[in-house]
Parts: structure tokens; C-alpha cells; sequence
């Protein structure tokens, strides 16, 4: 992965969130002078609102949008009485703007649009078939004060008792009412000692001798061991369109680099790119 691409992925997909805009009805929604407002430019005015205003109801965003548009056409207006469209710099700044807006245009082409579903769902079978199988344990504790209390415990449970109704019974754990389950966790999730019985341990048995911890002394139960199951595609089906979005994205580079030459004159800037460039392991 490139740290540089990182960036500027980051700073294209922000232009995604604009798409829709592009097919907005351009109706004129209000004039300044010679100067008009259509329904596409309030659109994109909304969409690069302060993000304090992004929190606003709908209509109110629209009215805040509205307002600083028309302040832009006020003064651009005068601007333009000014002469300063011809203006060197602003020339510039356009020819800039014209360079981004086409990469972000290109970009939404033949990334955005091109991603497909079975190449997202293609991604998340691969991302699943590399994560590295983690064991995680399904169980149950009884937490009380003292050694002999968990004793006691382990010989009612030897004599036939029932470890949930124990458990709602002796624990002194918060989740008592719900038995003592303490759901799915994997390792580093519990203190060592908890940790190290529990996972040493059958599904179906129950420690035989009480495990302390800094919290008291536990009688353990182990209802079930798995590999931890992969995160459901509908759930991070949008962080992996970005890993597709990314590859397209650098693809699309890399082959632009190899049909054009890049030169930075500038020795240190040279230097700088080339270092932030350099693939990482």
C-alpha cells in the first residue's frame, strides 16, 4: 500500500458523496443580478457546507447554502465588473479546479461506477479466507468472595446441581440473572488467569478446582469452542467496496505513471515523493 495513495483516496472518495448532484434538474432557484442559481449549483453548495451546518434540518441546510451562495454570486458579480476574470491568478486557481474536477470526474468513471457486486463480494471471500483462525470460547463463571464458597459450589455442581441456577443463586457477578454466561470471547479478552483455565478446559465441563483472579474466586463452565467467525458480508460490505475502490484506484495510477513521465525538478520534492511512494510491506 502506497501512504501517499492513502491520502489521496481519502480526499476522492469525499467526491463520491457528490455523485448524485451531477444528475440534479438544473431549474434556476434564484438570480443575482445577471447571475443565476441553479438547483445543481445549490446541490453542491449544500454538499460543501461547514460541517457544523451539515447537522442542520434539511430546510434550514438549504436556506444556509442558499445564503452563501448568493453571497458567492454578489461578489462574484463585482468581481467580474472588476475585470478580474481575466486576472492572472484566477486563471490559475481555474485551471487547477478544471484539472481536480476532471480527476474526480474520471475517477467516479472508472472506479466508482465500474466496481461491480461480485467484485465486493469476490473481495470479502478473499479478506475471509485470509484472516488467520482464532479459537473463541463460549462460557459460563460463578464469581464468589472466597475459596471455600467456590468449593461448595464445585461440590454441589458433582452432586447433580444445575450450574445456571447456581449461578443465579451464589454469584456475585452483575450478569447472575443471565446464569453466569459471559458469551463468545477470545484470547486477551479475560484476565490470564480466567483465560488460561477456560481455554485449557472441554466443552461441557466445569473447572474442578476454584481459578482466581483479582476479582474473587470462579467456578467455570465451557459451553462451546469455535474459530471465531468472519464479520457477516452485510455489515462490512462498505469498508471492503473501499478496499476494491482503492485497488482500482492505484491500478488506474500505476498505469498512468507507466504511459507518462513524471519529472520533479525540485531536488528535495523529488526526494520527499519517492520516499512517501515506496510500496510498504
Amino acid at each position: 500500500m502506497l501512504r501517499v495513495h492513502k491520502i489521496i483516496l481519502a480526499a476522492c472518495v469525499a467526491f463520491v458523496g457528490l455523485q448524485g448532484f451531477a444528475h440534479a434538474q438544473d431549474a434556476v432557484v434564484a438570480k443575482v443580478g445577471d447571475l443565476e442559481i441553479t438547483q445543481s449549483e445549490l446541490d453542491l453548495a449544500i454538499a460543501n457546507l461547514d460541517p457544523q451546518l451539515q447537522q442542520l434540518p434539511d430546510e434550514q441546510k438549504k436556506i444556509a447554502a442558499l445564503s452563501g451562495a448568493i453571497d458567492v454570486k454578489l461578489l462574484a458579480n463585482s468581481a467580474q465588473e472588476a475585470g478580474l476574470r481575466d486576472d492572472a491568478e484566477f486563471q490559475r486557481r481555474m485551471n487547477f479546479i478544471a484539472d481536480r474536477e476532471l480527476h474526480n470526474l474520471y475517477f467516479k468513471k472508472n472506479v466508482v461506477d465500474a466496481i461491480t457486486p461480485e467484485e465486493v463480494k469476490a473481495r470479502y471471500d478473499k479478506e475471509v479466507a485470509d484472516l488467520p483462525k482464532q479459537e473463541e470460547v463460549r462460557a459460563r463463571h460463578i464469581l464468589v468472595k472466597t475459596e471455600e464458597e467456590a468449593k461448595a459450589i464445585i461440590a454441589d455442581l458433582d452432586a447433580g446441581k444445575d450450574f445456571i441456577e447456581l449461578a443465579k443463586e451464589k454469584s456475585t457477578d452483575p450478569n447472575k440473572s443471565e446464569g453466569g454466561d459471559l458469551g463468545y470471547f477470545t484470547k486477551g479478552r479475560m484476565v490470564p488467569e480466567f483465560e488460561e483455565a477456560a481455554f485449557a478446559m472441554e466443552p461441557g465441563t466445569y473447572s474442578k478446582t476454584p481459578v482466581q483472579t483479582q476479582f474473587g474466586f470462579h467456578v467455570i463452565k465451557v459451553e462451546e469452542k469455535r474459530d471465531q467467525p468472519p464479520p457477516p458480508f452485510e455489515e462490512v460490505e462498505p469498508q471492503v467496496r473501499q478496499l476494491v475502490m482503492r485497488d482500482k484506484y492505484l491500478e488506474i495510477l500505476e498505469k498512468a505513471k507507466a504511459e507518462q513521465t513524471v519529472e520533479i525538478v525540485d531536488e528535495a520534492l523529488k526526494k520527499g515523493y519517492e520516499e512517501a511512494n515506496q510500496v510498504q510491506p
